[in-house]
């Protein structure tokens, strides 16, 4: 009976510290990025489209095999078709015709047709422009994932503000209920009022509202971390709230996906350019066709069904002489698309350059507002402290200890401040570079 209490003690026991360690795990950014580049599902659908665009590609060099086409066909007239004859091949007067009607009733014929492009501008322009679609969504798909990235990270920064963001107000709850005990010792003293205790407690229900919309807000932002990972959302998951300063090393600010993106843009529309201005170019194709033809007659004297072959091969030429001007005003449109395409990828070059400045600037900035806001927060610890001291050796009043508690409360907030002015500058300048995914 012993023996299976302590089995059952160290079960729960060995139960405990599973379920412990389960919760505890802690995810780092990098493992939380490495997760969402693999099970995101808008990444999948980027996958997806280079996929497609393999296959598009494929289909336009298709373009180039021979096509063999079957066909057969029956008629039964009902009528037989008339024709007419020249008198003259009779013996008869010249320029005098007569209706004949003649032929059989069943008709069949079976045709086996064969074209293959020589040369054919419009498919080798199509080839040319799928490769660039390829390249795009390549392109796109690494749009995707530094989007994905981004998303994971403001998720991520996000919940490691409120970490820290509780973790001061779990302090100010702290110093509070000392603040509290001192007000009650002095109130039962006599040496404060009602008033001065109900501002106290005010204060601290306060914090506690505070610390549980806050508690809300982190368990919202988890959820969505979650999602955006690919985890599951009934799984546990911890962040590293500790936040590192790094420094960023200089990177030419015009390579982002962005531009790429617009460059190839750019020569898809000069492709599809030269398409238009090629179609006036003769297209050349190989044709042959082998077959047979078969009559049939089935009324007296006699029944009689016979086939007959049938068979060419030769070229064709095809070219477009006048189609109304309309590829002229198309290509027309597409030069203004063209230099709208190019007006745009400078358009993007100069705002990258002004976002790389920018967010430059605004790391130094927060950088140093965030030293500057520790060393604040140690003064106002001990500033605080101090007078809370002061106030139960009566040289303090309440007054100074809410002062002294707001200034600690400010230089947290202007802590928290810069850290997230540091944070959305990192990314943003990771962004202007392109190096996001490095």
């Amino acid at each position: 009976m012993l023996v299976n209490t302590h089995k059952q003690i160290f079960l729960t026991f060995l139960i405990f510290l599973m379920g412990w360690s389960a919760k505890a795990q802690v995810w780092t950014l990098d493992q939380c990025l490495d997760s969402a580049l693999q099970y995101n599902k808008s990444l999948e659908m980027a996958r997806n489209q280079i996929s497609a665009a393999d296959l598009k590609h494929a289909e336009s060099r298709s373009q180039l095999l021979p096509k063999l086409m079957a066909s057969g066909d029956y008629r039964y007239f009902t009528e037989i078709p008339y024709q007419y004859l020249p008198q003259a091949a009779f013996g008869g007067p010249e320029g005098v015709y007569k209706p004949i009607q003649f032929g059989v009733p069943h008709n069949f014929s079976a045709n086996l047709s064969l074209r293959m492009p020589i040369y054919d501008p419009q498919v080798l322009a199509g080839i040319q422009i799928s490769e660039s679609y390829q390249e795009l969504a390549d392109l796109q798909r690494v749009r995707t994932e530094e989007q994905v990235y981004l998303e994971v990270s403001h998720l991520y920064y996000n919940a490691q503000i409120l970490k820290n963001q509780l973790d001061f107000l779990r302090q100010n709850q702290a110093n509070g209920q000392k603040l509290e005990r001192n007000t009650r010792l002095l109130y039962g003293q006599k040496l404060a009022t009602g008033t001065d205790l109900d501002k106290v407690l005010l204060q601290n229900q306060q914090l506690a509202a505070q610390v549980l919309r806050l508690e809300n807000q982190y368990q919202i932002v988890i959820q969505q971390l979650k999602l955006n990972i690919g985890l599951s959302l009934e799984k546990e998951l911890e962040i590293n709230p500790e936040i590192l300063l790094h420094e960023e090393s200089i990177v030419d600010p015009v390579l982002t996906s962005d531009f790429k993106i617009q460059e190839i843009k750019e020569k898809t529309v000069n492709q599809e350019l030269r398409a238009l201005k090629q179609s006036k170019i003769p297209s050349l194709n190989l044709i042959g066709n082998y077959g047979t033809t078969g009559f049939g007659y089935n009324g007296a004297p006699e029944s009689f069904l016979k086939f007959y072959p049938v068979s060419f091969i030769g070229a064709q030429v095809s070219f477009p002489v006048f189609n109304g001007t309309i590829t002229t005003k198309r290509i027309k449109q597409k030069e203004l698309e063209l230099a709208n395409a190019s007006i745009q990828k400078s358009l993007i070059q100069d705002q990258n350059l002004v976002q790389y400045q920018s967010a430059t600037l605004q790391q130094k900035t927060a950088e140093s507002q965030i030293l500057t806001s520790q060393s604040q927060i140690k003064l106002a610890e001990s500033i605080y402290a101090k007078t809370l001291l002061q106030q139960q050796e009566g040289l303090a009043t309440l007054t100074d200890i809410l002062l002294a508690d707001n200034a600690l409360r400010d230089s947290q907030q202007q802590y928290l401040n810069a850290l997230v002015d540091y944070l959305k500058a990192t990314l943003e300048l990771k962004k202007s570079t392109g190096t996001l995914l490095n």
